[in-house]
């Protein structure tokens, strides 16, 4: 199988297979199928790899269905055993992934190496935990017993995307092997590269043959041929609303295999007038900037309260402006801002960016493109954002923030609560009382106080409305991987 050479952080030279893992081993295309790989600081070709077809997910579902009931049956400090190495060879090999989680989906590779990546080692790690402790209960019944046990689905996909591809893929990862499902991952087609490194980890770790098989490939096509596989019995998708849907179709019209979506969001972080200032417009600045606003859990609607908003927009738009900002190549070290992923995503982020111009609202700073190479965007913000202009009500997945001033804290509840989406929210507020009131009180999966994200892999992340249902993370991660059978027994008296 050919390999792809691409140069990381330091210069290192970076080697990686360019076929489909499947069965422990890279294959090519079976109909020859390719996908070209793009660097998005520059725009240029980094080189060619296999694109999977419907006929090699048919033939990736068939190893991992043979290989099924023998992973099942693996004891689960064994599983644990194999899951403790992966995380190893990950964290032995982080410079490799972050160099090509920079390359071709321009993520900063401090970011990589300092974030991603150790939050991928630390799921591993405590999923590995979870492996002998997946249990059942106990229930007394009218002349009997029962007991339950959670038992694996079979045959799952996982469908990643592009803005932080390891550790998402290994949010899907570990539980799904823990709890003894076997697993198609594909990756997207915009940052393929890490997931042919993370395949070579696979095997060298041990993980028998079929167990996780890794494609590359169009959502289109090898993706949509995943959603409608009638052996898959589980999608755990990471991604846009509308290819949610997409996926939800494809389970309803296909064998109603089980689904969970993490999708969209258009996070409200809320700024009381009681809050420590500084630490606000920190964490305001970090939501909507970080990874340039390719989150989804990203703050991207700002609500400042009325008596501190003037204080709030200035001191927000200086501590903008003087930020160190150095732009360039996502493999520096001293790089702050690196490109958009792609040209399709640079060009909805300015057409956001010139409706926000057009709507009205007061532009505080940012607007325009980086250059005129690779795909680079500034950061933008918007105060004085009417509550139905387009961008504060569509996630644009870009470093635009849009800001708005409220009176209440029933007013900003409202204003939070109303958006179909409902991933991340943030607050900001030293009155426990009030933060409390406004954290039950907010539509979203995961609310931070004071903060903004707060990634852990012992605690769930997903959304409600249409952010998705089902939740990585967490012990609650091992339900949507399982499906629960309840045994009873008729208890004869004695005679």
């Amino acid at each position: 199988m050919a390999r792809l050479t691409i140069t990381g952080f330091e210069g290192r030279q970076i080697t990686v297979p360019t076929g489909l893992f499947i069965n422990n081993e890279f294959v090519p295309s079976s109909t020859g199928q390719t996908l070209q790989v793009e660097n998005p600081s520059t725009g240029d070709k980094l080189g060619t790899i296999s694109a999977a077809s419907s006929e090699d997910i048919d033939n990736a579902v068939t190893c991992a269905k043979a290989s099924f009931n023998a992973w099942r049956a693996v004891p689960g400090h064994v599983k644990a055993q194999l899951l403790l190495k992966l995380a190893d060879l990950i964290q032995r090999d982080a410079k490799d992934l972050a160099s090509l989680e920079a390359v071709d989906a321009g993520v900063l590779y401090t970011d990589s190496i300092g974030m991603n990546i150790p939050q991928a080692v630390g799921c591993l790690r405590y999923y590995a935990g979870w492996a002998d402790k997946i249990d059942g209960k106990t229930l007394e019944l009218d002349g009997g017993i029962a007991y339950t046990h959670r038992e694996p689905l079979g045959v799952c996909g996982a469908i990643v995307p592009w803005n932080a591809p390891l550790m998402i893929t290994i949010w899907k990862l570990a539980p799904a092997l823990v709890t003894g499902n076997v697993l198609i991952i594909k990756s997207s087609e915009l940052s393929p590269l890490y997931a042919l490194k993370l395949a070579e980890l696979v095997k060298e770790a041990g993980i028998p043959a079929g167990v996780v098989n890794i494609v590359t490939g169009e959502g289109a096509s090898a993706g949509q041929a995943l959603s409608e596989h009638m052996e898959v019995r589980k999608i755990a998708f990471t991604g846009s609303t509308l290819a949610g849907r997409k996926i939800m179709q494809a389970a309803s019209r296909t064998n109603l295999k089980k689904v969970s979506l993490e999708l969209g969001g258009k996070g409200p972080s809320i700024v009381f007038d009681d809050c420590d200032l500084e630490n606000a417009l920190l964490w305001t600045r970090i939501g909507i900037t970080a990874n340039n606003g390719q989150i989804c859990a990203a703050g991207s609607r700002i609500y400042v309260q009325a008596s501190i908003y003037d204080r709030f927009i200035e001191a927000y738009k200086k501590a903008s402006t003087n930020a160190p900002t150095i732009v360039g190549n996502p493999l520096d070290a001293s790089t702050t801002k690196g490109p958009v992923v792609s040209n399709v995503q640079h060009q909805k982020i300015l057409d956001f960016i010139r409706q926000g111009k057009e709507s009205g609202a007061r532009l505080l700073f940012g607007g325009d493109r980086i250059g005129d190479k690779g795909y680079f965007v500034e950061n933008t913000a918007f105060a004085d954002v009417g509550d139905n202009a387009t961008i504060m009500r569509e996630e644009i997945f870009g470093p635009v923030a849009s800001i708005a001033k409220f009176d209440t804290e029933d007013e900003v509840i409202y204003k939070a609560n109303d958006s179909h989406h409902g991933l991340s929210a943030a607050i900001f507020t030293n009155d426990i009382s009030r933060a409390h009131r406004v954290t039950r009180a907010i539509e979203s999966g995961q609310v931070t106080v004071n903060a903004w994200a707060m990634l852990s892999p012992n605690v769930p992340f997903g959304g409600v409305k249409e952010s998705g249902f089902g939740r990585d993370m967490g012990e609650e991660a091992l339900e949507s991987w399982t499906s629960v059978k309840a045994v009873k027994y008729h208890i004869l008296p004695k005679l």
